[in-house]
């Protein structure tokens, strides 16, 4: 009776790493698309799942950059080891954001009460501030820039008084998917950074302006 045969996985500490950032990602795959596949039945609430999409997303993010020259195509990567995670996908490559931000359900839920409406549209103001400053700051890689834009994000779904189709939430859709798509670890060009901040400044003037502040 022969032994059985030991099948080494890696021969020195980079394949090691190779194996084991493969095995991350993998996890995060599986993972994402039963969250997906959770929400969409509504056995988890908003809330829980964007808190937790929120936080796969930064991990596939990082774990993309890390794994950039070995895993170029993650899509593929899940055709090759046979993963049928087809909302993982869309969520990690195509959307980039949580579907409570993305379809604008914000998941911390609205208060009917005036307090905290007016929580929502301060809360929302100095998100905007915020994230200009630090623009001017030189704060313009995508991991620094990415969570100052989802938290407006997130916040101007809080304020109901807005319209579905406020102009700002179409914009800052649009600059997630772009950041989304970037390495964590790249900056913004100097046109870039200036457009963002014109983006920012007729968003936050618009908002203002539609509640009539």
């Amino acid at each position: 009776k022969m032994a059985p045969q030991v099948v080494k996985l890696y021969t020195n500490k980079r394949e090691r790493e190779l194996v084991d950032y493969s095995a991350d990602l993998f996890a995060i795959l599986k993972t994402t698309e039963k969250l997906e596949r959770a929400y969409v039945r509504d056995a988890i609430s908003a809330k829980d799942y964007e808190s937790s999409c929120t936080k796969l997303l930064a991990q596939f993010r990082t774990l993309c950059t890390t794994l950039k020259g070995q895993v170029p195509d993650v899509a593929k990567f899940a055709r090759d080891h046979n993963m049928e995670c087809p909302a993982a996908l869309n969520r990690l490559i195509s959307s980039g954001m949580p579907a409570t931000i993305e379809h604008g359900k914000a998941g911390s839920g609205t208060t009917a009460g005036s307090g905290s409406s007016e929580v929502n549209v301060a809360s929302t103001v100095q998100y905007y501030i915020g994230a200009m400053d630090a623009l001017k700051l030189d704060m313009t890689a995508t991991d620094e820039v990415y969570p100052l834009l989802s938290d407006i994000m997130q916040s101007l779904h809080k304020v109901s008084k807005l319209p579905p189709e406020f102009s700002g939430k179409v914009k800052l859709k649009q600059w997630l998917s772009l950041l989304h798509s970037m390495p964590a670890s790249q900056r913004l060009s100097q046109e870039e950074v200036r457009q963002l901040l014109f983006d920012l400044e007729s968003s936050y003037n618009d908002f203002i302006s539609q509640l009539g502040m």
